[in-house]
């Protein structure tokens, strides 16, 4: 039998179920994320009593950096990039990394782990709008639905733990919000347009280069010491390489590869939920009624998100 019969013979069964499995693994991949990142809220809120936020993101993301940049190496990823791409790699990277981290994390200054974490996954509902915009991604019913219940939840959430943009709250609520746009354009510019990068090789650039320029912030502005910096301080340095900015990072560009901008960022909704209920059990963050509703409305959210999660377009698939 020639090659080209077989493989024509086998596409039926590679094809049988063709967006079951990539749909699948898209939503393992978010779930991976959220759990990541959900517990780096807390963790974070430690280290930032013994060590300044900006600096430990770029020292974390640099160090992230050259382990990704060495297992794409490991699994004979090319890190060339092409040069049409550079321009949308370093867009991307800036809005992904820089806004993202930095601002989250400098949130901690004015917000507590839980409120911080749960107003920066307002993204979901920016990610929507954009993607109706930019990809003309009609957003379904029950994404809809879902989106409102997670919104209502941060609404309950906020209004529970009285923050105010007119108190000492307002650059953490500034910061976290700035973040949670930024991140959603980070999403849809992503998916509008993909670069032809593998996804060890496209997380190793965009958290090297998104770190840079927070490395440079917190050189010129903070005063960094890893002197007397304590053990969990180490530890948790070592987890936001690794796990926040190493493998939620991967998992994250698959998990947007693989399904549709508003079915990943509703996803994230978790996140939240995380690290709410982790920061009260760490850190001793209230967890009282307001707290309660929230997770359960955002969490009914998800559920109903995930029986309505898409694949994404074929146009806007990114190479794998």
């Amino acid at each position: 039998m020639s090659s080209a019969n077989r493989i024509h013979l086998a596409l039926p069964t590679l094809g049988s179920r063709p967006s079951i499995r990539p749909q699948r693994v898209g939503q393992l991949c978010v779930a991976f994320t959220a759990l990541g990142w959900g517990l780096n809220w807390p963790a974070t809120k430690l280290l930032l009593a013994a060590f300044p936020p900006l600096s430990a993101r770029g020292v974390s993301g640099c160090v992230a950096c050259l382990i990704l940049s060495v297992a794409a190496m490991m699994r004979r990823q090319s890190l060339t990039v092409p040069r049409r791409d550079w321009g949308w790699l370093v867009l991307g990277s800036l809005l992904n990394v820089t806004v993202w981290m930095g601002g989250t994390t400098a949130s901690l200054r004015w917000l507590p782990a839980g409120q911080a974490a749960t107003l920066a996954y307002t993204m979901p509902i920016w990610v929507c709008l954009l993607a109706w915009l930019i990809l003309r991604e009609t957003p379904r019913p029950r994404h809809i639905l879902a989106i409102g219940m997670g919104m209502l939840g941060v609404i309950v959430l906020l209004g529970g733990g009285r923050l105010s943009p007119y108190r000492h709250d307002g650059p953490g609520l500034a910061l976290a919000l700035l973040s949670a746009t930024s991140f959603a354009f980070g999403t849809v510019q992503a998916k509008a347009r993909p670069l032809g990068l593998q996804p060890l090789a496209l997380t190793a650039w965009q958290v090297g280069l998104g770190s840079i320029p927070l490395g440079i912030a917190g050189w010129l502005w903070e005063e960094p010491s890893f002197r007397g910096l304590p053990p969990f301080g180490w530890a948790v340095l070592g987890y936001t390489a690794l796990v926040s900015m190493g493998l939620c990072y991967v998992t994250w560009f698959m998990a947007r590869s693989r399904l549709s901008a508003l079915g990943a960022a509703t996803g994230t909704l978790l996140t939240p939920v995380i690290g709410v209920t982790a920061s009260a059990l760490l850190l001793g963050d209230s967890l009282g009624w307001s707290q309660l509703v929230s997770i359960g409305l955002v969490g009914g959210g998800i559920l109903l998100s995930a029986q309505s999660t898409g694949a994404s377009r074929p146009a806007g698939r990114e190479r794998r």
